[in-house]
């Protein structure tokens, strides 16, 4: 006969929390790691506590995200791996604690790289390339320790990630109409950018470069995955975000030694073309596999787990 210890642990929910520029997912598991509901709210990122502003809009994601959750039941520990998140939480666990009726100690937060590779490897196993709206590449080593390669921001590199392809697009586009000027036309890759901009016009696409979040940047490079088999510059600029991603994984080696690389995230999946490109950028003798990240449910799980009282 089940104990009710035992019955009462299953009943316990774990809610993990992944959130990245462009989306943020979440996830409630059972402690045996069933995962019984999950979703996805609006991107945010843990910087945007620099501002009223950005604090204002964190606020109101994380009350859809709470609402949707309580919808299903009432959590006994979050787990929430934020980008752009450095160490000092207090604030943030505050504000999902409120939400959610718990305590601030009731709240884990990190880096959601540090997520993302738990989901892959065990400490010390191999290196994670992640490429979502930024890039980087991490390695937990045994001692729990993190490491990285890239993951520097947008504005700085971030080579790989869907906002670097979507800038790498519009540059190239632009580019070739201060050469010839309505050559545009006559590009796939053109077509389905402007489209999804909204106009083929300059000012368009300065108002959606310079006014737009970051994240709704990174979707464009959806629209140049879709042109890559008509468009051979689209095919390129994917082949070189490869590239791009097999250098955060040749940092990793160089510094640490060889290991498994895991390629995740879902700019990495927009087109074959990009881990084709980084696969063979890298040495044969290195092992590497892609996978699709669940970073939330693996992030509820181990909430789910913390959330068990002795």
């Amino acid at each position: 006969m089940t104990s009710f210890h035992a019955a009462n642990q299953r009943a316990l929910l774990g809610l993990g929390i992944d959130a990245g520029g462009t989306q943020t997912r979440w996830a409630l598991a059972t402690f045996d790691g069933a995962i019984v509901a999950s979703g996805a709210v609006d991107g945010l990122s843990a910087l945007q506590m620099g501002s009223d502003a950005g604090r204002a809009t964190l606020h109101a994601t994380f009350a859809s995200l709470s609402q949707a959750v309580l919808a299903v039941g009432r959590p006994t520990h979050v787990h929430a791996g934020l980008t752009g998140f450095g160490g000092d939480g207090a604030s943030l666990a505050q504000t999902l604690a409120s939400l959610l009726d718990l305590n601030p100690s009731d709240v884990t937060l990190c880096n959601d790289i540090e997520i993302a590779y738990l989901d892959s490897f065990a400490p010390g196993a191999g290196y994670l390339v992640y490429a979502g709206t930024g890039s980087i590449a991490a390695w937990i080593d045994g001692d729990g320790v993190f490491h990285r390669a890239g993951g520097r921001g947008v504005l700085l590199d971030d080579g790989g990630g869907g906002y670097w392809i979507a800038r790498e697009a519009l540059r190239q586009i632009w580019r070739r109409e201060d050469e010839a000027p309505g050559s545009w036309t006559q590009s796939a890759m053109a077509h389905a950018v402007f489209e999804q901009i909204g106009g083929s016009d300059w000012d368009s696409s300065r108002q959606f470069m310079y006014g737009q979040d970051r994240g709704a940047i990174g979707r464009l490079a959806l629209a140049v995955a879709a042109s890559a088999d008509a468009d051979p510059l689209a095919l390129e600029i994917l082949q070189r975000a490869g590239q791009e991603l097999a250098r955060l994984a040749l940092a990793l080696t160089a510094r640490h030694g060889a290991r498994p690389v895991v390629l995740a995230g879902r700019a990495a999946q927009l087109h074959p073309a990009i881990a084709a490109a980084m696969r063979a950028a890298l040495p044969d003798s290195l092992m590497m596999e892609q996978k699709m990240a669940r970073s939330h449910e693996a992030a509820a799980r181990l909430a789910a787990k913390a959330g068990v009282r002795p």
